[in-house]
């Protein structure tokens, strides 16, 4: 009993350490997020998906259950990239990262413009956080979630 409080008690503590702030990990996670966006825009696929972990998960506003897996968000990222539409900006406004050990966690807005296949643009914005995770020395992108900004209809 005693030996499980100990661990109890060392489990809660390390919870509860603050964030460590590293700016060459910060310019590091947030490098590899506009590499995904330029890769993106230059339409791309398989590169901007390259950081994207085997097990990532995602929630957006687009479909209403979590997207499980990197070769299920290759599949949907291919048949998007087939499209009309394409992005041609990419901002990350007020970035936020907190480091826990391997752990990294982005937050920020999302400002892109989209043009549809008529040359028309349209704001394209959302909150946003991401989770990587330090895997064989590489921040891999474990989960995301972007979440629309304002009314959508």
């Amino acid at each position: 009993m005693r030996r499980f409080t100990r661990v109890s008690v060392v489990c809660l503590a390390l919870l509860c350490l603050p964030a460590v702030v590293d700016a060459g990990v910060e310019e590091e996670v947030i490098a590899v997020t506009y590499a995904q966006w330029a890769a993106e825009k230059a339409n791309d696929t398989a590169k901007s998906m390259e950081i994207l972990a085997d097990d990532y998960t995602e929630f957006n506003s687009g479909v209403p259950t979590r997207i499980d897996g990197k070769a299920l968000n290759v599949r949907l990222a291919e048949a998007n990239a087939q499209g009309s539409g394409s992005l041609i900006a990419a901002e990350m406004a007020n970035p936020k990262v907190q480091v826990y050990g391997d752990v990294a966690i982005l937050t920020y807005n999302f400002i892109g413009v989209s043009k549809d296949a008529d040359g028309a643009t349209s704001p394209f914005l959302a909150k946003s956080t991401r989770v990587y995770a330090k895997q064989d020395g590489k921040w891999m992108l474990v989960h995301a979630n972007f979440a629309p900004v304002g009314d959508e209809d």
